[in-house]
């Protein structure tokens, strides 16, 4: 099935072109020209990607990239008419991934396009894969992986009977590695599960925080059992 792009333009030329260029490639294609029916439109058929024009008539980009965000995940390609850093500041504030400046050239707007729908297609296939039953599930709220305790209902993490203080984004992720447990997780999945669309950085946030969730919960942080770096992928969670 042919992955959909919704176009968000009011420039008509731009349109016919952008249409063109991105059906040839195989895509479906849907153009509309201002920021309430860029709305409705992607509430209504759930496109993979919106192109998103920040200049619009009625509610400017900027305004439909943030209703989104708080709506879906729908991968959004800012496009902005000046070379202006602080149209692709607040862009990536208000939650564009990635953003190009006019005028640009198809061969890039191409790449950028198969890249986005690239991680998302990886990102869908792999939260997909069937997650494998965890340790202490029979009680509610409560992971146990040994004598490492998840209890979901406190918000709180125990080893040895000991609570362990993590920061709220070393908690949201260990919680995501055990209930993917020996499940393989690249770190963009991570990233994008954890951190979400609208975060602007890089993988290397999750070495950053895997590092300080080993300090705190490994017996011996330079050789890992619990969660283990899978060369060249990201890490699995043991246990």
């Amino acid at each position: 099935m042919a992955e959909r792009i919704l176009v968000v333009d009011d420039e008509v030329a731009l349109q016919e072109t952008l249409a063109y260029t991105l059906q040839r490639q195989g895509y479906e294609v849907e153009v509309v020209g201002d920021g309430l029916s860029a709305l409705r439109a992607a509430r209504e058929h759930e496109p993979d990607l919106m192109i998103l024009d920040i200049m619009l008539p009625g509610m400017d980009g900027f305004e439909v990239c943030r209703v989104l965000r708080q709506e879906m995940n729908l991968p959004i390609l800012m496009l902005t008419a000046r070379d202006d850093e602080i149209d692709r500041v607040v862009g990536l504030e208000v939650g564009a991934d990635d953003y190009l400046t006019k005028p640009f050239s198809m061969r890039e707007l191409l790449a950028r396009v198969k890249a986005m729908l690239r991680r998302v297609r990886m990102i869908r296939e792999e939260s997909e894969v069937q997650q494998p039953s965890t340790e202490g599930t029979a009680e509610a709220g409560l992971l146990r992986f040994g004598n490492l305790v998840i209890d979901e209902n406190r918000h709180e993490v125990r080893l040895n009977g000991q609570v362990v203080v993590l920061r709220p984004k070393e908690y949201d992720l260990l919680l995501f590695f055990a209930q993917h447990r020996r499940q393989v997780l690249s770190r963009e999945l991570v990233l994008e599960r954890v951190w979400g669309w609208e975060y602007v950085g890089d993988s290397r946030t999750v070495d950053v925080h895997v590092r300080w969730l080993r300090e705190k919960l490994e017996e011996d942080p330079a050789n890992p059992t619990r969660i283990v770096t899978v060369r060249g992928t990201g890490y699995r969670f043991e246990g």
